[in-house]
Order: structure tokens, then sequence, then C-alpha cells
């Protein structure tokens, strides 16, 4: 097969540049992996900002956000038996969006399957060959059979474990990483949640409640980086989280079937350049954040907003300015985004290597954000979402 973008991966990244660039007449192919089934049952976290709402919108593919999605106007985050609450209105002038990220896949597979745009699933990618030059290709297995595509570019949205970014020379790669030694431990459980999204920061440790539904609960608990699913009954779990959110008289946090279970470790990572020659990376191919701050999506989504751009002016005007310009456009945003997600990290975790010293001084840092609206101005823009790089 022969098309203008070869993507591959259909998460997030990958399947907004399909139809972005199909908005401007860029033909795309996508390829992925896994089967549509595994794909839209990935459960990832699901808030998302404004700007990231407006896209769907601007793509017609708003529909089932409009009706299911749940708008958000606050978080908490609690310590020492108090609440910080974060009107996200008042102090940044707009809200959030709930809606999981396996929904939003599902909207934009079903859009493009719908419409008979390419979309292949099963497609394993195996190498990718010439990407200096004006026709790179992917090589990949489909049906038993080996198999190529051929592109005037590539955007490699397969994720952190995927081919794209090992494609990069190694002589012009720069790697920043940084693993957290604890994990999340994520259920997902049939119960009415709290009002807010609420985080907090406890003597045993960190806590989030949120929500994917007003009958299903997104429920985390800060556990040690090896920790097992199997070793936390649901009684075990329900207990933690009521003491570590301060409900002692259990009278807050509903109760209900855990139906799922999952562990997820924490890391910061992000590649530099990212891209090379006519490969361009988006989204966990290329970085990844701390799910505190929820802005993975986000995150791709914005890279691919300025990928799709820089495509647009070449195939009208065969300039590349923009192409050129990806990687500083993109990592501007990516950085701040990791300061982000990592001080509210570093700000509501627990740290076995903290000295006495260090606990009160994260502590201390949490009182003053209770005093300080500008404090909390500064949480509740960066949490709803900062504004796109200006093309």
């Amino acid at each position: 097969m022969r098309t203008q973008v070869g993507i591959i991966g259909a998460g997030p990244a990958g399947l907004f540049l399909a139809h972005l660039l199909k908005q401007q007449g860029i033909d795309s192919v996508v390829l992925e992996s896994r089967s549509r089934a595994y794909v839209e049952a990935r459960v990832r976290a699901g808030v998302l900002e404004t700007g990231t709402v407006e896209i769907m919108e601007r793509l017609g593919l708003d529909a089932r956000l409009k009706r299911e999605g749940m708008v958000d106007e606050g978080i908490d985050m609690r310590f020492r038996g108090r609440t910080i609450h974060i009107d996200l209105p008042e102090l940044a002038g707009k809200s959030v969006m709930i809606y999981g990220q396996q929904e939003i896949v599902k909207d934009l597979i079903a859009a493009r399957v719908a419409a008979d745009d390419p979309l292949i699933f099963e497609a394993k990618v195996t190498k990718l060959s010439n990407i200096d030059s004006e026709n790179p290709v992917i090589h990949y297995q489909h049906d038993g059979e080996d198999k190529t595509l051929e592109c005037d570019f590539i955007a490699g949205c397969d994720g952190f474990h995927g081919v794209s970014r090992p494609a990069l020379p190694q002589n012009v790669v720069t790697t920043y990483d940084h693993t957290f030694n604890f994990a999340w431990l994520g259920v997902l459980a049939r119960a009415r949640p709290i009002a807010d999204m609420t985080y907090t920061n406890s003597d045993s440790g960190f806590a989030l409640c949120s929500r994917r539904s007003m009958e299903v609960s997104r429920l985390y608990l800060q556990v040690p980086a090896d920790e097992k699913v199997e070793n936390w009954s649901d009684a075990r779990f329900w207990d933690e989280l009521h003491k570590r959110m301060f409900d002692y008289d259990r009278s807050e946090i509903v109760e209900g079937e855990i139906f799922q279970r999952d562990v997820a470790q924490l890391r910061s990572f992000v590649t530099v350049p990212m891209h090379y020659g006519r490969l361009f990376l988006a989204g966990d191919a290329v970085h990844i954040v701390p799910p505190t701050g929820a802005k993975g999506l986000n995150l791709a989504v914005a890279d691919v907003r300025v990928l799709s751009r820089g495509l647009t002016e070449f195939y009208r005007s065969g300039k590349h300015d923009k192409l050129d310009a990806y990687s500083d456009r993109c990592l501007e945003r990516v950085w701040k985004t990791v300061r982000y997600s990592t001080r509210m990290t570093e700000l509501l975790h627990k740290f076995d290597d903290h000295s006495p010293f260090q606990r009160q001084l994260q502590l201390s840092e949490l009182e003053y954000i209770a005093g300080s609206r500008a404090a909390q101005t500064t949480i509740a823009e960066q949490y709803a979402g900062l504004p796109f790089v200006d093309d």
C-alpha cells in the first residue's frame, strides 16, 4: 500500500491525528498491533482539558461526549484531615470534562470505520526503513503475511514499547527519565463517587477518588512499586481508602463491587528530539508523565495538533517550516506538563526516603496552598489545561 501519512498506533494520538488530517484532505493509514476489542477495552484516565474537548467538537465527534461526559469544576486536596478546594471556573476561567479515554477511542474508531477509512488491526509493525528519505516505509505483518506501507511521512504513535522511538538514530537522541519508587493500585467499583475529584496526602500514603460515571468510581492507592493486585482483598482496599481519605466514620465513600484492578508504575520520561527525517513521534511514544496531573491523553492531543498543522502546511504549500519546528513547539508544552505532573506527585505522595524534616516541608507547602489564592490559581490553570502552542 501507499499513503501520504502512515500512522502507527490506534491510541488517542494516532486516531486524533488521522481525523485531523482527514479534515484537511490528507490521506492516512492507521496500523494497530492489537485487536479492536483490546484497544477499546484499555482503561486509562478520563480528565479532558477544554482544548481536547474543543477538538472533539471541531471534528464533529462529540455527540456521545456531550451526552455522557461530566463537567468537573473543581478538585480537592486533603491533608491533616483538612480539604483545599480548587474552584476551576473561578480561578482558571474554565473546567474539565470527565469522559474515559477508552470511550474517546471507541468514538474515534467508530467514526473511522463508518467512513471506511483505512484502520488495520492486528498489524504488527516490525521495522521502519528510509526514514531519512522522502519515501519512508513501514514494514508490518498482517494475516500471516509480511507487508509494507510506503508513505510521505510516518507518525509514531505506538507508545513506550513501540518500534517508533527505537528507530531514531541513537546518536541524535537524548533521553530524560525519572522513575518513582512507588505505584498506583487502581480499581473500578460500582459505587457512587464522591462529589469532587479528590487527592489526599496522608501519613499512610497517597489516595485518589475519581469517577467514570455517576455509578462507577475510579479509585487509587499508593503502593510499593512491586505490589501485586492479589495482595489486596476488597475489604483491605476499602479499609485503606477510608483511612487515607480521613473518612473515619465511613460516611462519605460509598463501597461497591470492585470489578477491575491494575497496578501502574509512576515515571517521567521525555525523548528529544521528537522527530528525525520523515519520522515524527507523538504521545507516549516520546513522553510519559506521572498520572497525578491527568495529562497523558491531553498532551498527546496537543502533539498531534501541532503535527497536523505542520503536515497541512507542507501539503498546501510545500513549506516545511512548521514540521522542522515540531519538536521545539511541542517540547515547550511537554516540559511544562512534566514539571506540573511531577510537582503534584512530589506534593501528594509519601516518600519512604524522606526525613521528618522533608515531611514537614511537604505538609508546610500544602498549608501554604490552603491559604494562598495565587498558589491555588497556579494549580487550577495547569490542571484545567495550558493554552495550545500558538501556530
